[in-house]
């Protein structure tokens, strides 16, 4: 057991230790919920066919909610990004989940994602902008150029999250790369 939650990102062995140690003490009923949901994770949770996000509901419930935006796209890297998005309760929009972002490196190219869908939204569904949320990395920035110059059209805003300092940050502790990229996204006081 130890080894198999070591592999779970963000866990090494220690803490695969902890948590195998910590279920030999809880509660049999506990042991028995999460082992009936973790049964459940692959047979019940599906990729959208519209979004690529996570759902047991053909459609999911925010392709299938007629009240959102259907005009905006927000474009993200994974499904946890969509979550990430939404908890803001600020968009009000569409999604489509790459599932990734280019990566020579990691042999992940554009063929490897869900662009090829992305364009077939495009053209059946009429967007008026698309908000690349890709991650603040070189493979979310190199995702957002590659995807920026393939979905320019007439009559579609093709725009980026903007990046910056966090709220409540002080100057002096913002590396160089952060506090660049909030003056290059500098917008005027209202």
């Amino acid at each position: 057991m130890i080894e198999n939650l070591a592999k779970l990102p963000g866990l090494g062995k220690k803490s695969a230790s902890r948590i195998a140690y910590f279920l030999l003490r809880a509660d049999a009923s506990y042991v028995h919920s999460l082992s009936k949901d973790l049964r459940e994770l692959k047979d019940k949770m599906k990729p959208c066919p519209v979004c690529g996000n996570y759902t047991e509901e053909i459609p999911c419930r925010i392709c299938s909610d007629n009240h959102r935006d259907r005009r905006t796209l927000c474009v993200v890297e994974e499904p946890k990004d969509l979550v990430s998005i939404e908890m803001t309760h600020q968009y009000h929009g569409l999604y489509h989940v790459l599932m990734g972002a280019i990566s020579p490196i990691d042999g992940i190219g554009p063929e490897n994602l869900r662009i090829d869908s992305l364009f077939k939204r495009m053209r059946e569904e009429g967007f008026r902008e698309v908000i690349l949320a890709t991650n603040p990395t070189v493979e979310g920035d190199t995702t957002a150029v590659y995807l920026s110059g393939l979905l320019k059209e007439p009559g579609v805003s093709v725009t980026r999250l903007a990046l910056g300092l966090p709220v409540g940050g002080d100057l002096e502790y913002a590396d160089r790369l952060t506090l660049a990229r909030a003056l290059e996204g500098r917008r005027s006081i209202e």
